[in-house]
């Protein structure tokens, strides 16, 4: 990682640290906020996905996976958009579906990574562990108004202190020779 990257990554999140505390102290405006954020960034990585799609991924192998990622992602990411007027039950279904197959993966790589000798595979299993609490926090507390903000704020400050922590380790460097 250059020093820019580096940079890059410790301003972003401080910035979402930053959102995350915001989102808590206006939990009734919040559920918009999320909602927004959810919904602009997935029809951005959507259509950059798409683009990447057209330009260059169409002529690579698997590549067809591309144009269904982008389309998947601008899909959700429209459908997030109309969400608005809809009770804050559906954010919580939505949530607790995200939280549920990212910690369910990650709990796949971590076995992956620990079956290869690999060091990371705590981190990973750590990782998994806290996304699957969080899916069941979802379930816990479902009936609760201000829950898909809380629990929306505190991945989005775990994410956050992960990608900082990730721009202070240092780069492993592999040479061939």
């Amino acid at each position: 990682m250059t020093k820019l990257q580096r940079i890059k990554s410790i301003v972003t999140g401080v910035i979402m640290i930053a959102t995350a505390i915001l989102l808590i102290q206006m939990p009734s405006d919040g559920y918009l906020v999320i909602l927004a954020i959810l919904s602009v960034g997935m029809v951005v990585s959507g259509t950059g996905t798409l683009i990447y799609y057209f330009s260059m991924a169409r002529f690579m192998v698997g590549g067809r996976r591309m144009l269904y990622k982008g389309i998947l992602l601008l899909d959700f990411g429209f459908f997030t958009m109309s969400l608005s007027d809809i009770p804050r039950f559906y954010i919580l279904l939505y949530l607790l579906g995200i939280h549920a197959f990212s910690g369910f993966v990650e709990v796949l790589r971590a076995r992956e990574a620990k079956g290869y000798g690999s060091g990371v595979w705590k981190g990973k299993l750590f990782h998994g562990l806290l996304d699957i609490a969080m899916a069941v926090a979802c379930v816990t507390f479902i009936r609760q108004p201000g829950t898909a903000v809380i629990i929306y704020s505190l991945g989005l400050i775990y994410s956050a202190l992960l990608r900082i922590v990730s721009a202070f380790q240092k780069t492993k460097m592999i040479y061939i020779q």
